[in-house]
C-alpha cells in the first residue's frame, strides 16, 4: 500500500487583505488554523517584511516595512475546506488568481521571495536620502565643510561617493558614510 505524501499539493498562495491588515490577518489566520485543526493542510502564513534604516534629524531610525503591502503569503494544500478557512478569515479580500481559482506561486517565485527575505534579515536596507546629482556638505571627518555633488549612492552599504575640490581645485572622489553628510 502506498504512503500518502504529506507534502503532495503543498504550494504557496498569495492572499489579498485590506490595506494595513496584513499582520492582523496573519494572527487571525494562525488562530483559525489551530482552532479548526487545519495544521495538516495550512502550514505557514507569512507577511514578508524588510528592515529599513534611515537618518532623521541626525538620529538613526530603524523601521520594519512590508515588502508586499496588502498581501500575505500562505503555504497550504488547496482544497475546499482550507480555501474556506483562509477566504473567510476577517480582513481577507480574496486569493490572487482568476475568479474563484487561486493560482499558486511558481517554485521560482517562491525561491526568489525566500532568498530576498533571507537577505533582508541579514542586513537591513539603508535609506540615505541622497541621489546622484544632489549637492552635499561633509559634516565631520577630514573633509568637514567641503561641498560637492553626489556621484554614486550605495544604499546596501550606507555609503556615498562624491566629488570635492582639493589642492587648488583638483577634483577628488571621496567615499563616506551617509551619516557624515547633509544635503545643501
Amino acid at each position: 500500500m502506498a504512503k500518502l505524501n504529506k507534502d503532495a499539493g503543498r504550494e504557496w498562495y498569495v492572499v489579498q487583505t485590506y490595506s494595513g491588515y496584513e499582520n492582523k490577518v496573519c494572527a487571525n489566520l494562525e488562530q483559525r488554523i489551530a482552532t479548526m485543526g487545519m495544521e495538516d493542510r495550512i502550514f505557514r502564513v507569512l507577511v514578508p517584511m524588510e528592515e529599513r534604516v534611515y537618518n532623521k534629524e541626525g538620529k538613526i531610525k530603524r523601521v520594519m516595512r512590508k515588502i508586499f503591502p496588502s498581501y500575505v503569503l500562505v503555504e497550504m494544500v488547496l482544497e475546499e475546506q482550507s480555501w474556506y478557512v483562509v477566504r473567510h478569515t476577517p480582513g481577507v479580500t480574496g486569493f490572487v488568481g482568476s475568479g474563484n481559482h487561486p493560482l499558486p506561486l511558481s517554485p521560482k517565485e517562491v525561491s526568489e521571495i525566500m532568498a530576498k527575505l533571507a537577505t533582508e534579515q541579514s542586513k537591513p536596507k539603508v535609506e540615505t536620502g541622497f541621489a546622484v546629482g544632489d549637492t552635499i556638505r561633509v559634516k565631520s571627518g577630514a573633509f568637514a565643510g567641503q561641498v560637492g555633488p553626489v556621484l554614486e549612492v550605495s544604499e546596501d552599504k550606507g555609503r556615498v561617493k562624491f566629488s570635492v575640490p582639493v589642492f587648488g581645485g583638483m577634483e577628488t572622489v571621496v567615499d563616506a558614510d551617509y551619516t557624515d553628510l547633509e544635503k545643501v
